[in-house]
């Protein structure tokens, strides 16, 4: 049974001329000025959900967005001061995208967030998409194959510094610590400080598809998963749903189906059906008649 809600946003400043018919995406370039109004809305979308009983708002981690459609570049900087502006709501990472940090830096900023609001930061790993992005940080991308390791090493050490006291981390990509003198003795081991509040730390990750290799890495961790946009409300989540399903029985956790899983929906609100379509249309891409993904999308709130 479905019984908290929440909502993303990814972080885009209000635009005009949207759609097809506007400027193409990279002749926008919007002043500082208008870019920094991501913040205001932020907040405001904060405080409404605060206010209704929302469980969470996640954010989206992005960089170097002159186009003005993801401007938020630090989750959990913003999520503590939205959590001292709000009563309950949470603030999720959606995600802290980890090659693009150094995982000690991202473990030590997510432990302060949790002890400077309570508790009301949850934590979110991916391995991005955005070349302008990751590359320019200086993280592979176009190399899939080095992506996924530099992450699946940082996971490693982001899940050891949560969870032991003192710990090494000796891999491809990281020497932690290295071995150098310090007040007399060699360097061994490294503490985590601060250290969460809150273990084990709850965790999410993207889910893009039954990969094996991904379902498995994910139920090691004990990490959550999220299925967003257009998969879900497509149908094409199902194939994930059930996969997640059965790597989680097979790490010994037996859960109904669709467990430790938020399915994101896209979705227009208008009067009817066909004024949704209508209306959402110029956005999606697609002209009326109906095309079956977007009806979909259209009909869950239309006329509520």
């Amino acid at each position: 049974m479905i019984t908290k809600f929440g909502s993303l946003f990814a972080g885009h400043v209000d635009l005009e001329d949207v759609g097809l018919d506007g400027p193409p995406v990279n002749e926008r370039w919007l002043s500082d000025e208008h870019i920094a109004t991501v913040f205001d809305k932020t907040q405001a979308i904060a405080q409404v959900m605060d206010r209704n009983g929302y469980e969470t708002l996640w954010l989206a981690e992005h960089h170097f967005q002159r186009e003005g459609y993801e401007c938020i570049p630090n989750i959990l900087m913003l999520g503590v001061h939205l959590a001292h502006l709000t009563q309950t709501l949470k603030i999720g990472c959606a995600f802290n995208v980890t090659p693009m940090w150094h995982p000690l830096r991202l473990a030590e900023d997510y432990a302060t967030a949790d002890l400077l609001t309570g508790g009301r930061i949850v934590f979110g790993v991916g391995r991005g998409y955005h070349t302008r992005e990751v590359e320019v940080f200086g993280a592979p991308l176009l190399d899939g194959d080095a992506n996924r390791e530099m992450f699946e090493e940082q996971l490693d050490i982001i899940f050891k510094s949560f969870n032991e006291p003192s710990f090494s981390h000796h891999g491809k990509y990281y020497d932690l610590p290295p071995k150098v003198p310090y007040r007399g003795y060699e360097l061994e081991e490294i503490t985590l400080v601060p250290r969460p509040l809150n273990l084990p730390v709850e965790c999410w990750q993207p889910i893009v598809s039954a990969s094996e290799r991904g379902l498995n890495l994910m139920a090691k961790y004990g990490i959550k998963g999220m299925i967003g946009g257009g998969a879900a409300a497509g149908g094409a989540a199902e194939k994930v749903i059930h996969a997640w399903q059965q790597v989680q029985a097979n790490h010994g956790r037996e859960m109904e189906l669709g467990g430790d899983l938020i399915i994101g929906f896209s979705y227009h609100i208008a009067d009817t059906e066909e004024k949704a379509i209508e209306e959402a249309s110029k956005y999606m891409g697609t002209n009326p008649p109906r095309q079956s993904g977007l009806t979909m999308k259209c009909r869950v709130l239309a006329g509520s």
